[in-house]
């Protein structure tokens, strides 16, 4: 059974990203026009916008710092004014950082962390979600992280902005699923990418062992999952987070 997106729009953040391009080419193939949002990659994203119009889909590209509500906020209002209106928010920015002790770990990895994972999803939500109240649909969807669960040495930053992000999105989806609104995320374990397969780093036999199903996933595995939650199928899945990761880890019931 096919995932049918067609006549919806997808914002995806990050989209320059290596999960982002594949995100974008899935939820594309799929039948949906496609904001293509990017904060210092314009060639790429302009690489992006010439494939969506190949798969014969619609997209634009948007430049933004998803850390600032201003600038989150006139990505929405030019949105407005090429009259397109989002029906999927994928969050899937987030800012890079060395991982390292806490006693080590600059301060300002803390805020920037924060700022890219918890006030991006607020910014996205007080952005976006107004207009899906009023047609009573619409789909956020937030990438999280396996870390979330691990609290593993050296993740501290990143664990604490993802494990806030989480936050956000259950509230969220106990305060808008009157509307028909769903509010999920989806939580990659180590994952595939371009990067990976061009530089022959796909596997690694330490992190495999660990993974009931003793590989990686792929870059396309998660973006599937994304496409999931997007589509009708999901329509009565909210404030769930889905661990993508081949059962790395398991959330409690």
């Amino acid at each position: 059974m096919k995932l049918d997106l067609t006549n919806k729009t997808a914002l995806i953040t990050g989209a320059t990203g290596d999960l982002g391009r594949v995100m974008a080419r899935t939820l594309a193939k799929c039948g949906a026009n496609i904001v293509l949002h990017y904060n210092s990659n314009e060639l790429k994203a302009k690489e992006l916008q010439r494939e969506m119009s190949e798969i014969g889909v619609q997209a634009l590209i948007v430049k933004a710092d998803v850390t600032s509500e201003k600038q989150i906020g006139d990505m929405k209002d030019y949105l407005d004014g090429q009259g397109w209106h989002i029906d999927i928010v994928v969050a899937n920015a987030v800012i890079q950082y060395e991982w390292t002790s806490i006693l080590k770990q600059a301060a300002d990895d803390y805020v920037s962390q924060f700022e890219s994972c918890v006030m991006q999803s607020v910014y996205l939500a007080k952005a976006f979600v107004p207009a899906m109240i009023e047609r009573k649909q619409g789909r956020m969807i937030g990438i999280n992280t396996e870390c979330a669960m691990q609290n593993f040495a050296g993740q501290s930053a990143y664990t604490a902005g993802k494990r806030g992000m989480d936050g956000i999105y259950r509230v969220l989806a106990k305060e808008v699923g009157e509307h028909q609104i769903t509010v999920n995320q989806i939580a990659p374990g180590w994952t595939i990418s371009d990067r990976d397969r061009e530089n022959h780093t796909e596997h690694s036999e330490s992190y495999e062992r660990t993974v009931p199903l003793k590989r990686r996933g792929t870059d396309q595995e998660i973006a599937n999952a994304v496409a999931f939650l997007a589509s009708d199928m999901a329509s009565f899945i909210t404030g769930a987070y889905i661990p993508v990761n081949g059962g790395n880890v398991m959330p409690a019931i």
